[in-house]
């Protein structure tokens, strides 16, 4: 297992082509994918032809970044995975931080801990000076993960996502939240 970061409760490794059923499991949970997607079915082939080879992928082209299988280390559950990646319109030291986690692991801290680990690794080791998260306006669970980091509501926005016009609160647009080196470094 190539472990990427350890917490006190988790470990985030790299994706392995093996990870499929996992991503299923996760993907395929209208709850969880609420704010993606409306909620539909998964689709199995398009997690192993498009999403793991573009998890494999980031973890050539950015050494340091890309999507983490997290699992919980009393257990050994996959419990989601966390991205920190740049995004193609984004300079490297401006990654994108993400989370998608299954229900049974909502509401016990893991998001929170999982993205402070990427930060502090973002921060302190990778050079990065600004980092940016997304979700829909309605996802107040995501948002109270991005304000407990410190992040600062940047803009609400009206971008066309075709897969998101499904979800529910769709009209209400997307949040950009955004944290840079220096707040991060006055966190008390």
């Amino acid at each position: 297992m190539h472990v990427f970061l350890e917490t006190e409760r988790l470990i985030l490794r790299r994706f392995t082509e093996s990870d499929a059923d996992a991503l299923f499991d996760l993907y395929d949970d209208a709850a969880v994918m609420k704010y993606i997607d409306g909620g539909r079915p998964a689709d199995r082939t398009e997690i192993v032809t498009l999403d793991l080879p573009a998890f494999l992928g980031y973890y050539e082209r950015f050494p340091g970044y890309g999507f983490w299988a997290a699992i919980e280390k009393s257990t050994g559950d996959f419990l989601g995975w966390f991205h920190f990646r740049p995004r193609p319109s984004d300079p490297p030291d401006e990654p994108e931080l993400g989370y998608r986690l299954h229900r049974a692991a909502w509401g016990k801290g893991y998001g929170t801990e999982g993205s402070v680990a990427l930060l502090a690794k973002g921060f302190d080791d990778l050079g990065v000076k600004r980092v940016t998260a997304f979700t829909m306006t309605v996802n107040q669970r995501s948002r109270r993960v991005m304000e407990k980091l410190g992040m600062t509501l940047i803009r609400t926005y009206f971008d066309k996502f075709p897969e998101h016009d499904l979800a529910p609160g769709a009209e209400h647009g997307e949040v950009e939240y955004a944290i840079t080196r220096e707040q991060w470094g006055s966190r008390s």
